[in-house]
C-alpha cells in the first residue's frame, strides 16, 4: 500500500547526529529505521544482533547507518564513539532486558544495566556536542505493589527480580547525574537536557528474544507446535513498539527546544483496554495467525515475576500531548504481519510502511 510520508516532528531530525545505544536490538532497530527515514545521521553502538533473523539484520540496517559494535560496559569504546561522531542527541537503549536471564546471570545484568548506564552518563556529561539524552529503562523499574492503579513517575523505584532491580538502580543513577552534573537550574552553563522513559510490554516485528511471549508464540506457530505459556494470568501493559518510540522522539525534540521543562521521568504506556493477560494476548495471536493452540506450563517453582503492572501516562498526555493510538488488536496485527512476511519481502520497506501507516493514523485522528 502506498503512503504519503509524514514527518510528525516537523523536519526536526533532518541532519541531526543521533547516537543510539542498543541499535541492533528490537526497539533500537525500529528507532534506527524511523530516524533514518527522518533524515538523521544515525550512529549505532551495540553488541551483535541476537539472531540472524532479527529486525536489524533482515532490514539490512548495517548499510544504512553508522554501525559501531561494542559492549556498553567498555567505557573506553563508548567514549571513543562519542569523540569520533560527536552526537547531538543520545537515545540509550542498550540493556540486558530479560527477567529470566537476570536470574541466571545477575552479575552481568547489573554490570550492563547499571554500570553500562553509568558509562553513557559519563560520556554525555563530558561531551561538548550532546544537547539531549533520552535514557530508556522500563515499567518494571517501579517498586511493584501489585496495585490496580497505574504507577506514576514520582512513585518509588524498586524491583524484586535482578532485571527490575537493575533498572530501578539505573533510574536512581540517572536522577543523581541529572541533579549533580546536568541540573536544569544550571542549563545555561552546561546546555544539556536529560530524561528517562519507561514503556510497557513492547511488541512488534523482529524480536526473537527467548522467554518473551510474542517470539515464543511465533516460533511455536511457525513450527506447528503448541504455544507454551508460563504465566497465563499475568496482566501487562501491551503496546506496539511504535507507540513508545513516538513518545521518545517527541520528547527529545521538545527537550532540544526547551532544555529545562522536560528533564525528568516519563511513562509511555497503553490505555487500559490494552492492559490484559498473557492468555488473552496469545489467543489474539492465534486468531490473527489463523491456526494454533496454547498450553499452560506454569510451575510453582518458577522464578518470581510480577502478576499485575500498569502505568499512569497522565503526565505525557498532559505536557507532551502524546497519546497511544493503537488498540491491542491493531498492535498484534502489525506484529503478526511482520512475522508472516519476514521471509519473502524487503523488511526495511515493510518496516517503513508500518511506520508510515502509523504516522498517517496519527495525522488523521488529529484532524
Amino acid at each position: 500500500m502506498e503512503h504519503t510520508r509524514v514527518d510528525l516532528f516537523n523536519n526536526f531530525y533532518k541532519n541531526k547526529r543521533v547516537l543510539i545505544t542498543g541499535h541492533t536490538g528490537f526497539k533500537g532497530s525500529w528507532l534506527s529505521i524511523w530516524l533514518n527515514i527522518l533524515g538523521a545521521t544515525v550512529i549505532g553502538f551495540s553488541l551483535d544482533p541476537y539472531t540472524m533473523d532479527d529486525n536489524f539484520v533482515v532490514s539490512k540496517l548495517k548499510d544504512k547507518i553508522i554501525d559501531v559494535r561494542g559492549d556498553i560496559r567498555d567505557y573506553n569504546k563508548i567514549l571513543e564513539t562519542f569523540n569520533i561522531y560527536k552526537p547531538e542527541i543520545v537515545f540509550h537503549l542498550a540493556a540486558q532486558a530479560l527477567v529470566k536471564e537476570s536470574y541466571e546471570n545477575p552479575k552481568e545484568t547489573y554490570e550492563t544495566n547499571v554500570m553500562g548506564t553509568l558509562n553513557v552518563l559519563e560520556c554525555i556529561k563530558n561531551s561538548p556536542s550532546v544537547k539531549v539524552s533520552v535514557m530508556v529503562t522500563t515499567d518494571k523499574c517501579y517498586k511493584n505493589m501489585e496495585q490496580i492503579w497505574g504507577y506514576r513517575e514520582n512513585d518509588p523505584m524498586g524491583g524484586y527480580d535482578p532485571y527490575s532491580s537493575s533498572k530501578g538502580c539505573a533510574e536512581i543513577l540517572i536522577d543523581s547525574y541529572r541533579n549533580s552534573f546536568i541540573n536544569p537550574k544550571d542549563y545555561k552553563n552546561h546546555g544539556k537536557a536529560i530524561a528517562s522513559v519507561r514503556a510497557g510490554n513492547v511488541i512488534g516485528g523482529g524480536d526473537w528474544s527467548k522467554d518473551r511471549v510474542i517470539p515464543d508464540s511465533i516460533r511455536a506457530l511457525k513450527n506447528n507446535k503448541d504455544i507454551e505459556i508460563r504465566n497465563p494470568n499475568s496482566v501487562r501493559p501491551w503496546q506496539h513498539v511504535l507507540e513508545p518510540l513516538s513518545g521518545y522522539l517527541l520528547l527529545a525534540s521538545m527537550m532540544y527546544e526547551d532544555g529545562i521543562s522536560y528533564c525528568s521521568g516519563w511513562n509511555f504506556g497503553p490505555d487500559d483496554y490494552s492492559i490484559i493477560s498473557v492468555k488473552i494476548v496469545v489467543d489474539i495471536i492465534i486468531k490473527q495467525w489463523g491456526s494454533g493452540k496454547c498450553i499452560d506450563i506454569s510451575s510453582i517453582n518458577a522464578p518470581h515475576e510480577a502478576n499485575l503492572l500498569k502505568l499512569d501516562c497522565t503526565k505525557a498526555k498532559t505536557y507532551l500531548k502524546w497519546t497511544p493510538k493503537l488498540n491491542i488488536d491493531e498492535a498484534i496485527k502489525l506484529t503478526v504481519d511482520w512475522y508472516k512476511n519476514n521471509s519473502d519481502k524487503d523488511m526495511f520497506d515493510l518496516c517503513v510502511d508500518q511506520i508510515e501507516s502509523y504516522c498517517n493514523k496519527l495525522v488523521i485522528e488529529e484532524r
